[in-house]
């Protein structure tokens, strides 16, 4: 059965979902999951009984899909996202000495990989419309130590890319894109991948393809996707697929890297999943236009605003409410697999502690944090799926 064909035959996810002592089983739907399905199966396993499980050749074959995909000449294939932003703050430089402006509204990785170079991410408020980086924020915060921007396409949604690159064109810096939720999506008609000088993807099982773990950072920059290579594999200027096929033994060591590498079977996974990427991209906006349909003429409940010159690729479905905390037990109770992304990172004790942080920093942030809530959207659900949201949605509100 095709991707597109099978989501209209499943009646649930089987998932079994929270359930106090006596009561009833109830069927869990969360707000993502991953679908495998055979030909996925088929192509891990030739690989597992192929010579090679890693740093052979399926990961140049599935990074060289992925920048097909987004329209870049290079991708650097690495264990999962976090190591991907890591890879990319390495690439540029990112030191002691150095100053990152992230937004707050984002997952904890965004700002630590800059903390693992030494750097200091500067955190920036977000539009509360969008949950997007404020430019006019990202302007007020640059200071003579500002060498980078990461801006964070949250939701599925681009950022503003050109006041960002006028803004970095202006100040010399660099623009990172954090695409971790946006695979897929456009701006003015322009893969996200290719808008900023790096771009960071994550292969998580929630998001639109998936590796199990592992990440890409995309690039037109061959300088800056040679150090990422090298910093993925140790520091080392050759893998064991490049001595192999020059029939040397001989590596150098030309910097402090990691082990970052991907296996080939993760590779594998990929390749096979990006093949499918535009049926599960279809599903995304089918589920997403469902549900701004049902909630047009809802009270008390406010979709995030997507701009008309932006290609939205949902990797979530965000909704902001009053009494939050309440709706999120109560569709929980129902089998409402939801969620809240994100507590703002300028408030993580450790950023607190570290950096001197606190409320007050990114009043926007700190605003919508409390009101937003995830309605779960993966390609899996079926229309009784969602319906089954819509409803419980408005029963907690009513």
């Amino acid at each position: 059965m095709s991707c597109m064909g099978a989501y209209h035959s499943l009646q649930s996810v089987q998932i079994a979902g929270p359930n106090r002592e006596g009561e009833p089983k109830i069927r869990y739907i969360p707000y993502a999951r991953q679908w495998i399905d055979e030909d996925d199966i088929k192509a891990v396993i030739a690989v597992l009984r192929s010579d090679w499980l890693t740093t052979g050749p399926m990961v140049e074959k599935f990074e060289q899909a992925f920048a097909d995909y987004v329209g870049t000449k290079y991708a650097v294939a690495v264990s999962s996202g976090t190591a991907a932003l890591h890879a990319a703050m390495f690439a540029i430089g990112i030191g002691p000495e150095d100053e990152v402006i992230v937004p707050s509204m984002t997952f904890v990785a965004t700002a630590n990989g800059v903390v693992f170079r030494g750097g200091s991410p500067i955190f920036a408020d977000v539009d509360p419309d969008t949950l997007l980086i404020d430019p006019q924020q990202v302007e007020e915060k640059i200071t003579s130590r500002t060498r980078a921007i990461i801006a964070v396409d949250y939701a599925g949604q681009p950022c503003d890319y050109d006041v960002l690159r006028s803004i970095t064109k202006k100040h010399d810096l660099v623009l990172i894109a954090d695409a971790c939720h946006a695979l897929g999506a456009q701006y003015k008609n322009k893969n996200v991948g290719m808008l900023a000088d790096l771009t960071v993807f994550s292969f998580h099982p929630v998001k639109h393809i998936t590796t199990g773990e592992g990440g890409m950072i995309t690039t037109d920059d061959p300088d800056l996707a040679e150090r990422m290579r090298r910093f993925r594999n140790h520091g080392i200027d050759a893998d064991h697929a490049r001595r192999a096929e020059q029939g040397t033994w001989r590596y150098e060591m030309t910097a402090l890297g990691y082990n970052y590498r991907i296996t080939d079977f993760q590779s594998a996974l990929g390749l096979s999943q990006v093949a499918k990427l535009p049926s599960f991209l279809h599903r995304r906006w089918e589920i997403a236009g469902m549900y701004d349909q049902a909630f047009a003429s809802a009270k008390g409940i406010n979709p995030l605003y997507t701009s008309p010159d932006v290609v939205n690729s949902y990797h979530l479905y965000v909704i902001r409410v009053k009494e939050r905390d309440r709706l999120f037990a109560q569709l929980r109770r129902k089998g409402i697999g939801v969620n809240v992304h994100y507590f703002p990172v300028h408030l993580q004790p450790y950023y607190r502690k570290t950096f001197g942080t606190s409320e007050g920093l990114c009043p926007n942030t700190e605003k919508v944090y409390k009101q937003i809530l995830s309605l779960p959207i993966f390609p899996q659900m079926n229309d009784n799926d969602i319906e089954r949201v819509v409803t419980a949605v408005e029963e907690v509100l009513n």
